[in-house]
């Protein structure tokens, strides 16, 4: 048996010489190393051998089955990098062509719109302030002058999480939880970008998810003077010098007294138009002097300090600033509607 095996490993090793394939290496390997081989036939038949010859026997079997298999190894690697360096000969670079141009990616405009906002208010002595989206209804509602049965919560019908979590309605809770780590003592005075929730139909002017920034200003002796003072700042920054601001008498649950904040259009002057409904005058934000309760609820004195507040649409900002007449574009991923913002 020793010389069969002796044999057997002969005619492997001239085999694997002849390979000119990985796949001709495979068949060699299964010819002589698989179950069916004549080498598992030697094995198979140990079982006549005597006592004295089984170890010498099995000694061979395992030395020709393990010379056969590194010189499978050998040969597959050869054959492997031979294949390799054809192939990189065939498909050689030409260094001298011209690369791919990489396509350059831009802001989403509301992004731009964001960032375009928070810097005016930065510029006015704001700082910028985030919170969770996450919300309980203390903060979403309860902190800001809405108890349970209030009528205003139809308004802001949520998404609700649990009984008492739902997705933020708006982004006042951050003015809230910012206002209790002052411990009562002013002046704070923040912006609060982020995005909001609420059951509204998806149409061409509403959505379920947008976004929304929120100005805070606490401090001693504020005035409604100074809210006219600073929004009209912004709009004259954002829309341009020569557009100016009116308020209209309004209620917000949060703020006493409460107004809608119109800008003078920019496509007829104020002359009355079909953008502006022939009234001179575009609604953008609403706005009014911080509700006494609220300020008492975040821990400050109303008879020392008052405040204003005031929110804003981002989707309609960008919608009046680019001429979008769709406030679903921002949410679709048309590549044909972002990319007219590159140079935005």
């Amino acid at each position: 048996m020793i010389d069969r095996l002796q044999e057997l490993g002969r005619e492997a090793l001239e085999e694997i010489k002849q390979a000119d394939s990985v796949k001709a290496l495979e068949s060699v390997r299964v010819k002589y190393l698989g179950k069916k081989g004549p080498i598992t036939e030697v094995l198979r038949g140990m079982g006549q051998l005597s006592e004295e010859e089984r170890p010498k026997v099995g000694q061979k079997a395992n030395d020709v089955r393990e010379e056969i298999k590194e010189k499978l190894e050998e040969k597959t690697e050869q054959l492997e990098k031979a294949a390799l360096d054809e192939k990189l000969k065939a498909e050689s670079i030409d260094v001298t062509l011209p690369g791919k141009e990489v396509k350059q990616g831009a802001r989403h405009p509301l992004t731009a719109v964001v960032e375009e906002i928070e810097d005016i208010f930065v510029g006015l002595g704001f700082q910028v302030t985030e919170g969770p989206e996450v919300e309980t209804d203390q903060y979403n509602f309860e902190k800001l002058n809405l108890p349970a049965e209030h009528p205003a919560r139809d308004m802001q019908d949520s998404f609700y999480v649990t009984t008492d979590m739902l997705l933020r309605t708006q982004t006042s809770p951050v003015q809230a939880r910012t206002m209790e780590t002052f411990e009562g003592q002013g002046p704070v005075k923040i912006v609060c970008p982020g995005k909001v929730y609420r059951r509204d139909d998806d149409d061409a002017t509403h959505s379920h998810q947008f976004m929304q920034i929120e100005g805070l200003y606490v401090d001693k002796n504020v005035q409604m003077s100074d809210l006219k003072g600073v929004l009209e700042a912004f709009v004259q920054k954002y829309f341009g010098a020569d557009r100016s601001i009116r308020l209209r008498p309004s209620f917000f649950p949060f703020t006493e007294p409460s107004v809608e904040v119109d800008v003078s259009c920019g496509i007829c002057g104020g002359k009355g138009c079909r953008v502006c409904k022939h009234s001179g005058w575009i609604e953008v934000l609403g706005a009014g002097m911080i509700h006494p309760n609220v300020l008492e609820m975040s821990g400050f004195d109303p008879e020392i300090y008052t405040g204003f507040a005031f929110g804003m649409g981002v989707e309609r900002f960008a919608m009046l600033k680019y001429g979008i007449d769709d406030i679903r574009h921002f949410y679709t991923n048309d590549i044909r509607f972002l990319n007219q913002f590159k140079r935005a």
